[in-house]
């Protein structure tokens, strides 16, 4: 770790193969808390690299838990997290609308960070119980068009960074490392990033990975598109910027989607909104994360096209049956 730390205290960026072989050597506890401090905050400093990036995500995968599902093409959608705007759950509510279109979603969580509620905090206040079955994952799957990795039980890598991460109390590499270890490693994923720097880091991620992606980022700084401000989609095949009115929808004032103060006021939006009784602004939001999430998966598709399909899913009731059917499968 000394050499790793007087490189990049010379200005040195680090290989693929150096933050791979870091990461195994956090797992075995080879480096005390201090030495992983300096080297977080080193990185932190100058901003990390794409190679820093995929070599400690190369490590977090290859310590962690594979689930095999099969060459099944499913999709992930998240956000990074950090952007601190408290929203409900878009993403979580987004991949139910999506199943609800018949799709299949292979989703990757945590509880909440900068929100009152993440997505394992609203599916455990629903009675769901998580697991690292692969049978009752793959179950969940066929069934209910939707299994949930909460992320503790498959990163295994991500605990040997818990005291120090909480002990810095700041944003690091690691925050954004989340999305990109889904343990499926699902061919499709719709990613939100907090701000540009964070997108174009996240854009040439995913071109090394190599699966069919899109990124977004809110120009008002959400990490998913939040109808507040106009947004930029980059995806394996375009780049473009959008307004909320490009969809067909009003913009929204950030209280319209605010996710409450607490975990039981975040449930009670997720409920209304899959039951299709909520404001109109919660509802579009959906919509227009579950459409971008729909023309991932479904290449021949074109947003308008895929806003029409997840209306029609969540106003039939099908995007709610998604839900209910996952709760009784994983209660």
């Amino acid at each position: 770790m000394k050499q790793y730390l007087t490189r990049l205290i010379n200005g040195e960026t680090l290989s693929r193969e150096d933050t791979h072989e870091i990461m195994l050597g956090i797992t075995r506890e080879a480096y005390n808390d201090s030495q992983i401090a300096a080297l977080l905050m080193a990185l932190q400093m100058r901003t990390v690299t794409v190679d820093e990036m995929l070599g400690f995500r190369d490590g977090l995968l290859e310590t962690g838990k594979h689930i095999d599902m099969e060459g099944g093409k499913t999709l992930d959608i998240v956000g990074t997290g950090g952007d601190g705007k408290n929203t409900f759950n878009i993403s979580t509510c987004s991949a139910f609308v999506i199943a609800g279109a018949g799709y299949k979603v292979t989703k990757h969580g945590n509880g909440g960070s900068t929100s009152v509620s993440g997505a394992s905090n609203v599916l455990a206040g629903h009675g769901v119980k998580f697991t690292d079955n692969e049978s009752a994952l793959r179950r969940s799957l066929d069934e209910a068009n939707f299994c949930y990795f909460h992320a503790p039980l498959f990163a295994y890598g991500m605990k040997f960074m818990g005291p120090v991460r909480r002990a810095l109390a700041i944003p690091t590499c690691f925050n954004l490392l989340g999305p990109l270890v889904n343990p499926c490693q699902p061919q499709c994923s719709l990613h939100g990033t907090a701000n540009q720097s964070q997108m174009r880091l996240y854009i040439n991620l995913h071109q090394r990975i190599g699966d069919d992606f899109g990124v977004v980022n809110s120009y008002d700084g959400y990490d998913e598109i939040s109808l507040t401000s106009g947004f930029k989609l980059t995806t394996n095949n375009f780049e473009k910027v959008f307004t909320p009115k490009d969809l067909g929808f009003n913009y929204v004032d950030a209280q319209d989607i605010y996710g409450g103060k607490t975990q039981e006021e975040a449930m009670h939006i997720f409920d209304r909104v899959l039951e299709n009784k909520s404001t109109e602004a919660q509802r579009n939001v959906i919509l227009a994360n579950a459409a971008c999430g729909i023309s991932i998966i479904d290449r021949n598709l074109s947003i308008a096209e895929s806003i029409d399909i997840a209306r029609e899913s969540l106003e039939s009731g099908r995007a709610m049956q998604c839900f209910r059917k996952f709760v009784e499968i994983n209660s």
